[in-house]
């Protein structure tokens, strides 16, 4: 259909930049291109409300009180459009990517029906896919969806990423900004193997997103901080890893 060239034009874009750089960064406006009308408005405002009831993450090792969460997992069976979610089942990392809580089964509270049938993440879930389905043609995809609000109080900084610079240990990832309230902070990095430097930004704004192939990019965030000390702030993203099935 005509109305559908200008999100085919950059999901291509995205995918060639995922493929030649590692990751793309889609401000939200491009971002909307390319998730469509189900990300936004109404469906949009559902979706973001939920992470107001997010459950505490009870296996930081460090201690932290900071992080909340949901999650789910589903499978995308290649060269079909349906999408099934899978029973409840614990999310595992080796330790090799993740120092902090690798190495051990972790059990969280699931996403809600009523969110993983919604169709804000079926607009985020089909984007997401069209972009990895250009650079591994013909996948089939088992997904993890993670639902995280960090929490900064006056007394207890919060920590996107408590285990510093890394990688999933999965093929790619979705990262979107859900929203922020009352934070400094929360600033992106990105290493790409292979390339010097390190490249930055913060994803500011509900609907910023970066797509990046977690096979090459290390990828870590800073810590966040209330910018009023008197109120707490919190910061809230989407997480969707895809691994070939």
């Amino acid at each position: 259909m005509a109305n559908d060239a200008p999100r085919q034009m950059l999901v291509e874009e995205t995918g060639a930049a995922v493929a030649a750089a590692g990751f793309a960064a889609l401000p939200a406006a491009r971002a909307a291109t390319l998730f469509g009308a189900a990300a936004a408005g109404p469906d949009w405002d559902a979706f973001a409300a939920s992470w107001a009831a997010l459950e505490p993450d009870r296996h930081m090792a460090d201690g932290g009180r900071y992080r909340l969460r949901r999650h789910a997992v589903f499978a995308l069976q290649a060269g079909q459009p349906a999408l099934t979610r899978a029973p409840d089942q614990p999310h595992y990392q080796a330790r090799v990517f993740n120092q902090l809580n690798g190495g051990v089964e972790r059990w969280f509270a699931p996403v809600t029906p009523e969110v993983s049938a919604g169709p804000a993440l079926a607009a985020l879930l089909s984007g997401a896919r069209a972009v990895f389905d250009q650079v591994a043609p013909g996948a089939g995809w088992h997904v993890e969806m993670h639902q995280f609000r960090i929490q900064a109080r006056p007394d207890e900084a919060g920590k996107p990423t408590p285990e510093g610079m890394h990688r999933d240990g999965v093929d790619y990832v979705l990262v979107a900004m859900i929203g922020r309230e009352n934070v400094a902070g929360g600033v992106t990095g990105i290493r790409v193997d292979g390339q010097p430097g390190e490249q930055s930004f913060t994803l500011e704004n509900p609907m910023d997103s970066v797509l990046l192939d977690d096979r090459r990019v290390w990828h870590g965030v800073t810590p966040i901080a209330p910018l009023d000390p008197a109120r707490p702030g919190h910061r809230d993203v989407l997480v969707l890893t895809f691994r070939k099935a």
